[in-house]
């Protein structure tokens, strides 16, 4: 895995880069996985826009991963590595042992042939699933439940993995990579070693088309709107906005911490991340 850059035959490739993946051996999806997505363009179901900077791209198909840990105790073969247009991190195509065929995010160096298993007893390895209670300290996980029985919720995304820290009672203690330590329940499952497709961060966009093909509209800048529509908007010539940055609706942008004092969540954080 690598990445290449283009040499600029044109201004759109000027500055363009992507991932060359080996480990990709499969271009088209497995068809009973698929399923259809319905482009929202960042509007709710009242027809407002929640999320701004969305809509366009190209279409896509989602594919079903098993993030709920499903086939506990069958042991499964990975048939292929295929790419996912929906995430960061590349896809493995896992046939198991009573026929079924199932997607898992594919872990790191993970090759077509590679043994992958998910239960109470199984080997320590990369890509083999068991509760946190079963993992030694000091090892890396992905795909980690927040509590028991509902599905990997953290460390989904390309080159994600938590470090277990240390193992208090009926809790682990997880270092995140931005530093926050979390308890989790020692019943939780998580998958051994490191998301794949590692070089994900390097990739350079490179031109606005790209932006565009991924779903991602264009934002303009806050300081050139009106002051109808943005508190910064306004003013004479070119002002830098005149007070400190704020979103459309007036709160501060930078630094203003927008975590819910009373949140259930509060007591299960050791230590912040800043």
């Amino acid at each position: 895995m690598s990445i290449r850059k283009l040499k600029p035959f044109n201004p759109g490739s000027r500055w363009q880069s992507y991932v060359v993946s080996d480990e990709i051996t499969k271009k088209t999806p497995e068809k009973s996985l698929l399923t259809k997505i319905n482009k929202t363009g960042g509007r709710n179901n009242y027809g407002r826009v929640t999320s701004r900077g969305i809509g366009g791209g190209h279409k896509r198909r989602f594919r079903i991963i098993d993030f709920n840990y499903s086939k506990k105790n069958v042991a499964g073969m990975v048939e292929a590595v295929e790419y996912d247009p929906n995430r960061s991190a590349n896809i493995a195509l896992v046939k198991y042992e009573d026929g079924e065929r199932m997607y898992v995010l594919a872990p790191l160096d993970v090759r077509p042939g590679t043994k992958i298993e998910c239960g109470d007893n199984v080997k320590i390895e990369s890509g083999n699933s068991c509760p946190l209670r079963n993992v030694p300290l000091g090892a890396t996980v992905y795909c980690v439940e927040l509590e028991p029985g509902r599905g990997a919720k953290i460390a989904r995304s390309a080159g994600s993995g938590i470090i277990v820290a240390a193992k208090d009672g009926a809790n682990i203690h997880l270092r995140m990579p931005s530093g926050e330590i979390r308890l989790v329940d020692e019943r939780c499952y998580a998958t051994i070693g490191r998301v794949g497709n590692i070089d994900h961060e390097n990739i350079s966009i490179g031109k606005a088309g790209r932006s565009r093909h991924m779903g991602i509209r264009p934002l303009s800048r806050a300081v050139v709107k009106n002051p109808v529509d943005h508190p910064m908007g306004g003013g004479e010539g070119k002002s830098s906005g005149g007070r400190h940055p704020t979103t459309p609706w007036g709160k501060i942008t930078k630094g203003l911490k927008t975590r819910k004092k009373k949140n259930r969540s509060n007591s299960k954080i050791i230590k912040r991340r800043k």
